[in-house]
C-alpha cells in the first residue's frame, strides 16, 4: 500500500467528531434504502406499463363499439338490441368459465387484494378484465372503463412485484400504486386518481406510499397523453359566478343530487344480490338480458345511455338538450347502469355516475333558467357541477369529486359552486344511506374490508383526553435520595417525578429508590443515582395510543407543554388510558 493510500485509509478509519457522527446517523436514518429506491423506480415502470395497457384497452372497446353498434348509433337500429345481447352471452361464458375474478367494477377487488390477499391479483384476472370489459363496454352495456382500468393497473403492479420477490408489505402496497396509474390514464386526471386511491382504497398514507402513487399516476398520464393529447376530457364553455345569490341554485342542485344518489345506491344494493342469488344457469344469460334491455332503451329513442357516454356528457355541457330530455337521460341511465352492473357484467361505475350527474345538473340548470331568467350561470356550469355532485353523493369520495371536476374540465372558476353543492349532496347521502355503495358491495360479496369513510369520520382520542392533574411529588434531579423518600412517605405514593437539569423527566419508583438507598448514601443526588434512560417527551395533542408502549417501563408519564419545555400539563397512567378507551 502506498503512503497516500495509508493516509487515506487512516483518515477514513479515524473516528469522526461527535457532531458529524450524529449528522451521518441522521442521513442514514432518512436516506431511502435499496428496496425503497427500487420501489420508487418500479412505480414509474408500473405507470408506463399501466398507461400503455389502458391506451390499448380504450382502443379495444372503441373499436368494438364501431363494429357492434356502428359509428353513429341512432334509434330504430336493430343492432342496438341484438348486438349487446349476443356479446353478453360471450361475456357471461368468459366470466363464468374462465375469468371469475373479472366480475364487477374492479375497485372492491383491488381493495380485497390489498387487505385480504396480500396484494395478489392474478395476471389471468388482468387478461380477463381487459377482454370482458372491452367487449361489454364496446357492445353498449351502460358501464365505464375507469374502474376496470384501475384493476388492470393494480394487477400489472402485483405481477411485477411477485416477479421481483418483493417483501409482503411491499407486495401489498403495489396494488394501490398500479390502481392509481390505471385510473389516472383512463380518467386523464392524475390528481383525482391519486386522491381516489387514498380516499377509497388505502384510507391513509405515508410519504413513501404517496411518492410512489404520484410517480405511477404521473408516468401513466404522460404515456396516455402521448396518444390522446393534453386536452381535458371535456370542453367546457367559460364559467363565471357573478351573483353570489346563484349559489342558492347550486345548493338546490346539491340537494337534488344527494337524493338521487341515495335512490341509485339503494336500487343497486337491492337488485345486485337478487340477481346474484338466482340459479347458477341464469348467470349465463343475465348479461345478455341486461344488454337486450339496455339496447331496447337505445332502440326506442335513447341510444345515448349505451356505453360510457362521454360524447353525450360533452353535449350536455354545451346545452344541446332540453331539460326534459336531460332528466329522461339521467333516469334511463340509472336504470340501464343498474341492469348492466347487477347482471355481473364487468365494467365500472365512474362514467355512468358522471353521465347521470351531468344530465341532472343540466336539467336543473335549464329548468331554473326557464323559470328564473335572472340567473346568469350557463347550463354547462350546472352540468359540470352536477358531475361532481353525484360523484360525491354516490361514490362518497368528497375530496376526489372536487378535484375531478376541476381536472376533467380544466376550469378552476367553478370551485365555489362545486364545493357547496358537493358538500350538500355528500351530507344528504351519508345521512340517508349510512353505508357507502362500495362497502355495500363488499358485504354482499361476503368480505369485511375496512370502511374508508368510517376511518375518515372516526374520532381519535388524544393524550389530553385522558390526562389528569399532577398528584405525585415533583422533585429536581439535584434533590437527594432521602428527600425523595420523605416526599413519598408524606404523600403516601409509590412514585415521584424527577426533572433533570436538561428538563427531561424521570419516574422514580419506591422499589428503585429502596435499591439505590442500599447501595448509595442518602445525600446522593437523584440524577447521579439513576440511569441514563429518560421518559420520552409526550404532549397533549399526541394520539392516546402513542403512550401505551411506555407503561412497561414507566408507571407515570408526564405530559409537557409544547411552548415551554419541561412545564407539566398533567400526568398519565395506564389506568387513565384504559378507562378513557372504555368510556369511548
Amino acid at each position: 500500500m502506498t503512503p497516500t493510500q495509508d493516509a487515506t485509509a487512516a483518515a477514513e478509519s479515524a473516528p469522526l467528531p461527535k457532531a458529524e457522527r450524529a449528522k451521518l446517523l441522521d442521513l442514514q436514518r432518512i436516506a431511502p434504502t435499496r428496496e425503497e429506491r427500487l420501489f420508487l423506480v418500479l412505480s414509474i415502470f408500473i405507470g408506463v406499463i399501466s398507461g400503455l395497457l389502458v391506451v390499448a384497452f380504450r382502443s379495444a372497446y372503441e373499436w368494438i363499439k364501431i363494429l357492434a353498434l356502428g359509428s353513429a348509433p341512432h334509434p330504430g337500429q336493430y343492432r342496438l338490441m341484438y348486438m349487446p345481447a349476443l356479446v353478453g352471452l360471450v361475456v357471461a361464458a368468459l366470466v363464468v368459465w374462465l375469468f371469475p375474478g373479472a366480475r364487477g367494477s374492479g375497485v372492491n377487488q383491488t381493495k380485497a387484494a390489498l387487505y385480504v390477499y396480500n396484494g395478489y391479483i392474478s395476471f389471468k384476472t388482468v387478461i380477463g378484465k381487459f377482454i370482458t370489459a372491452a367487449l361489454a363496454i364496446g357492445s353498449g352495456q351502460s358501464l365505464g372503463p375507469e374502474d376496470p382500468s384501475l384493476q388492470i393497473g393494480a394487477g400489472v403492479a402485483s405481477m411485477i412485484a411477485r416477479r421481483l420477490r418483493m417483501s409482503r408489505q411491499r407486495l401489498r402496497m403495489f396494488a394501490p400504486i398500479g390502481a392509481a396509474a390505471g385510473l389516472a390514464a383512463a380518467f386523464n386526471a392524475p390528481i383525482s386518481a391519486i386522491l381516489f386511491v387514498i380516499e377509497e382504497v388505502i384510507g391513509s398514507w405515508s410519504a413513501a406510499v404517496l411518492g410512489s402513487v404520484v410517480l405511477a399516476a404521473i408516468s401513466s398520464e404522460v404515456v396516455a397523453r402521448l396518444f390522446w393529447g393534453s386536452e381535458p376530457m371535456f370542453h367546457v364553455p367559460p364559467v363565471e359566478l357573478r351573483d353570489p345569490r346563484e349559489l342558492l341554485a347550486y345548493a338546490v342542485l346539491g340537494v337534488t343530487g344527494g337524493f338521487l344518489a341515495v335512490i341509485f345506491s339503494k336500487a343497486l344494493g337491492y337488485l345486485r344480490p337478487v340477481m346474484r342469488n338466482l340459479p347458477r344457469w341464469t348467470h349465463f344469460v343475465q348479461p345478455a338480458i341486461a344488454g337486450l334491455m339496455v339496447g331496447a332503451i337505445g332502440f326506442f329513442g335513447f341510444p345515448q345511455v349505451m356505453g360510457p357516454g362521454y360524447t353525450v356528457i360533452d353535449q350536455a355541457l354545451h346545452a344541446e338538450f332540453t331539460w326534459k330530455i336531460l332528466l329522461a337521460l339521467a333516469l334511463l341511465k340509472m336504470l340501464a347502469t343498474a341492469l348492466s352492473f347487477s347482471s355481473g357484467t364487468p365494467g365500472g361505475m365512474f362514467a355512468p355516475t358522471l353521465f347521470i350527474g351531468a344530465m341532472l345538473g343540466g336539467a336543473v340548470g335549464t329548468f331554473e333558467h326557464h323559470f328564473f331568467p335572472h340567473l346568469v350561470g350557463t347550463v354547462g356550469a350546472y352540468a359540470l357541477v352536477g358531475m361532481g355532485v353525484l360523484f360525491a353523493g354516490f361514490l362518497r369520495v368528497p375530496l376526489t369529486s372536487v378535484f375531478m371536476v376541476l381536472e376533467l374540465s380544466g376550469n378552476s372558476s367553478i370551485i365555489l359552486p362545486v364545493v357547496l353543492a358537493n358538500t350538500i349532496a355528500y351530507l344528504i347521502s351519508r345521512s340517508l344511506q349510512p353505508t357507502p355503495i362500495f362497502e355495500v358491495f363488499t358485504h354482499q360479496d361476503g368480505l369485511e374490508l375496512p370502511s374508508m369513510e368510517e376511518q375518515r369520520e372516526e374520532v381519535h382520542l388524544h393524550i389530553e383526553d385522558a390526562l389528569h392533574p399532577v398528584d405525585v411529588p415533583v422533585l429536581r434531579g439535584s434533590d437527594s435520595l432521602s428527600r425523595a423518600s420523605e416526599r413519598m412517605n408524606e404523600m403516601g405514593v409509590k412514585v415521584v417525578l424527577v426533572q433533570m437539569w436538561d428538563r427531561t423527566w424521570y419516574a422514580l419508583t419506591r422499589d428503585e429508590l429502596t435499591g439505590m438507598e442500599a447501595l448509595q448514601k442518602a445525600e446522593t443526588a437523584i440524577e447521579r443515582a439513576v440511569g441514563k434512560d429518560r421518559i420520552p417527551p409526550l404532549y397533549p395533542d399526541l394520539p392516546l395510543d402513542s403512550a401505551l408502549p411506555y407503561f412497561s417501563r414507566w408507571p407515570v408519564l408526564p405530559v409537557q407543554n409544547r411552548a415551554s419545555r419541561g412545564t407539566l400539563e398533567g400526568i398519565l397512567t395506564q389506568s387513565d388510558v384504559l378507562e378513557r378507551y372504555e368510556q369511548n
